[in-house]
């Protein structure tokens, strides 16, 4: 058995061009999509990702501002560039790049943005209403895992799904959103004893862990569906997943590679949350009398 790849560049274009579409719905009632990113300090990888980000909502429509702010800004600075965020009704999504500076506090910054426009779905708001499947905006990277899964027509529905990590920003989410349809969701982490005897159950194996090659062909049973989410820079700059690609599709059913698989995803998902949010503001304008 040789795994199918789950190509998340082409599902990307492919679903990249139906928000095209609804771009243009909004546009004949005069909005525009805009999404804010905010960046602070200097971190090249954060520039980078800020840049795919931008691009690719230049590419479909959607306006983007990139605000940069020096690594030395107090956190009472940083709160007050988002408050006016909130206000400014041209910004339907707020972004905040992470990390932040060390003296900044993450939570207290990330529960600033106002739930209507955090279209990451970092907000308390947002990650507590996942339980009763009631958020505004699903967490990008988790929400891309199911379209992925969904594109493959792999319903987890009484499945044991298997996810390694258990990060606010992926685990955890992952791990509601799989309840919400029905599987049986184990999540593994780093004091976890015996990682394998976890992975090898798994119909669906998730894993996002940071940890180059953690999962090995022994760990998975024939026919696992793996999404690998972990993206890790190698000495030579090559970027590797947190599972051995090679060795482990020689067992899976179906695997994502990295990079192309969930990464492109999570971008897509980020544009879908902001022409939502803009879709939410047009039926707002013509709900109020003129």
């Amino acid at each position: 058995m040789t795994a199918k790849i789950i190509d998340g560049r082409t599902l990307s274009k492919r679903v990249r061009q139906e928000y095209r579409d609804r771009i243009q719905v909004l546009a004949v009632q005069g909005l525009r999509p805009g999404l804010a990113v905010v960046l602070v300090g200097e971190d090249p990888a954060s520039r980078v990702y800020v840049g795919n980000k931008t691009k690719a909502c230049e590419e479909i429509g959607i306006e983007s501002t990139m605000i940069w702010l020096p690594e030395t800004i107090t956190e009472e600075q940083l709160i007050a560039e988002i408050q006016m965020l909130n206000h400014d009704d041209a910004v339907d999504g707020i972004l905040v790049q992470l990390p932040l500076p060390k003296h900044i506090n993450n939570r207290r910054v990330l529960e600033t943005i106002s739930k209507e426009k955090d279209v990451d779905g970092f907000h308390l708001y947002n990650v507590g209403s996942l339980v009763v499947g009631k958020t505004i905006f699903p967490p990008c990277t988790p929400y891309g895992v199911t379209l992925l899964l969904e594109s493959e027509g792999i319903n987890v529905s009484g499945l044991n799904v298997v996810i390694v990590g258990a990060s606010n920003i992926v685990g955890k989410p992952m791990a509601l959103m799989m309840m919400q349809q029905g599987a049986t969701v184990s999540v593994c982490h780093a004091l976890t004893r015996d990682l394998a005897q976890y992975t090898i159950i798994a119909d669906v194996l998730i894993v996002a862990a940071g940890v180059p090659g953690l999962i090995t062909a022994p760990m998975i049973k024939r026919g696992c569906v793996v999404i690998d989410v972990g993206i890790n820079k190698l000495a030579d700059g090559s970027l590797t997943g947190d599972v051995d690609f090679a060795g482990v599709r020689q067992k899976a059913s179906h695997i994502t590679p990295v990079p192309g698989g969930v990464g492109p995803m999570t971008v897509t998902m980020l544009l879908k949350n902001t022409i939502s949010s803009a879709e939410r503001r047009a039926a707002q304008r013509l709900a109020i009398p003129a």
